[in-house]
């Protein structure tokens, strides 16, 4: 399996009217078209969210996990949305083992639930919610390493017919959104990123380690904001050897968004 880094929307976006209307439609239309792209149905899915941070790496483990709204002050309907997918306890105790051999601390969590940023790209990619998933957390220091290591952690299970999929924004700054002035700004960073994750793998994993001293970065992720760039280093660390290329791209929001693949 490939690993992915996803842009996951505002809040409920794609579920919902937006003005102008067509502002998410290439993103919806690209996350709808992600499975096709696959080499094989997933077996399961390990997602990991830029909405959930832990002292600890920690993985959910509930054979049913409900759901988390966890956006605000939009329509009463998307208060309603379902993703019934079922959770995989055995992948989960088998994370939280590959990240105790790895020297990272991991804990099975059987209360949490998936919060947006795992079900809404998911109620797109995979609409019938019939492929178990996994959330994985950040750790709440945000250490970059510390992310691309557990990646690397992670690195068997692709082999494994197991779909990593990290989901978070590669522009994220709030006061940004709809400002005209982080058009240029947000290119900036985005061209840095994509000649980033397009390196040797090498190279790659040294520049988003230091993405901090990209041009532009704590514009497009200001400090203690950028849990929804850290979840794009997981997916680079999972990828090993694999290169890493664009596979979208569109300006929302006078911002440009991107995601990547590897493998």
């Amino acid at each position: 399996m490939p690993t992915l880094f996803v842009p996951h929307g505002a809040g409920p976006c794609f579920f919902m009217d937006w003005n102008p209307p067509t502002a998410w439609h290439a993103m919806a239309v690209f996350l709808q078209g992600l499975a096709s792209t696959l080499p094989a149905r997933p077996k399961a899915i390990v997602l990991i969210s830029g909405h959930w941070l832990q002292p600890t790496f920690s993985v959910t483990s509930a054979a049913r996990p409900g759901l988390i709204y966890d956006y605000h002050g939009f329509p009463p309907h998307t208060y309603e949305l379902r993703y019934p997918a079922p959770g995989q306890p055995q992948l989960a105790a088998r994370i939280v083992a590959l990240l105790d051999q790895a020297a990272l601390a991991g804990h099975a969590d059987a209360q949490r639930g998936f919060d947006h940023g795992t079900f809404i790209p998911l109620k797109l990619m995979f609409p019938e919610a019939d492929v178990p998933v996994v959330q994985l957390s950040l750790r709440s220091d945000l250490d970059p390493l510390a992310h691309i290591e557990a990646g690397r952690a992670l690195h068997a299970l692709r082999g494994e017919g197991v779909l990593i999929v990290a989901s978070g924004m590669s522009f994220h700054n709030m006061r940004g959104y709809g400002d005209p002035r982080f058009a240029a700004i947000s290119d900036e960073f985005d061209r840095w990123l994509t000649a980033a994750v397009e390196s040797a793998p090498a190279q790659r994993d040294l520049a988003l380690q230091r993405w901090e001293q990209a041009p532009a970065a704590r514009l497009c992720h200001p400090p203690r904001a950028e849990e929804h760039l850290i979840p794009l280093l997981v997916a680079a660390g999972a990828a090993g050897h694999s290169s890493g290329h664009r596979v979208f791209s569109d300006r929302v929001m006078h911002t440009t968004l991107s995601a990547y693949r590897f493998g």
